[in-house]
């Protein structure tokens, strides 16, 4: 039997990703925001959107710069992860309690997460009130991968081994067992030659 809830979020699990915005030369503000509502939504070119609330330290900062970085996190991440959903920017410098390593991205020169399997630098393109948060349509203009993740002979990035992080309402949960890859379940066995 199945019954009736009211109206809300719960398309889950998404990814628990950190947003890393500001500058990175000296003196100036970086900051990171840990957020889930992020999703692709376009493949070519590659866009992507981030709800973000206009009350959060980081929403002034991408709205200014215009630009932004999404850090995938992995287990070993999880309790910073967390820990940067919670506590303001406006108090703690994140990068350094978390012991984070900031990198400029190649592209915009947004601080990304050196410790992050896939950084994606994005250019915001519009930002769009829908209520509690504003949605950040971005273009990606940039992808950086740890090379340990990544398959010498086919370029592949191994999802399973990097150990991602993601959330579903209200909790995190590490990325579960491999089951197939996208159209197998009508991919035509290979039979043997004779």
């Amino acid at each position: 039997m199945r019954t009736d809830w009211k109206p809300g979020t719960l398309i889950y699990p998404l990814p628990a990703v950190l947003i890393s915005c500001g500058g990175m030369g000296e003196g100036e503000e970086s900051n990171l925001l840990t957020a889930s509502w992020v999703s692709t939504v376009c493949t070519n070119p590659p866009m992507c959107v981030v709800g973000i609330r206009p009350e959060r330290h980081s929403y002034h900062i991408i709205k200014e710069r215009g630009a932004f970085g999404i850090n995938l996190t992995t287990r070993a991440m999880a309790r910073e992860t967390d820990w940067c959903g919670v506590v303001s920017g406006r108090r703690e410098d994140k990068f350094d309690r978390c012991g984070f390593t900031k990198e400029a991205g190649s592209v915009l020169g947004v601080p990304l997460v050196l410790e992050s399997p896939i950084s994606i630098e994005c250019r915001v393109r519009e930002i769009t009130p829908l209520g509690s948060h504003d949605m950040f349509l971005s273009e990606v203009v940039g992808v950086r991968a740890d090379e340990q993740y990544i398959d010498p002979e086919t370029g592949a990035f191994d999802m399973q081994r990097a150990g991602l992080l993601v959330y579903a309402h209200g909790q995190y949960f590490g990325l579960g067992e491999y089951l197939g890859h996208f159209g197998w379940s009508v991919r035509k066995k290979k039979t043997k030659r004779r």
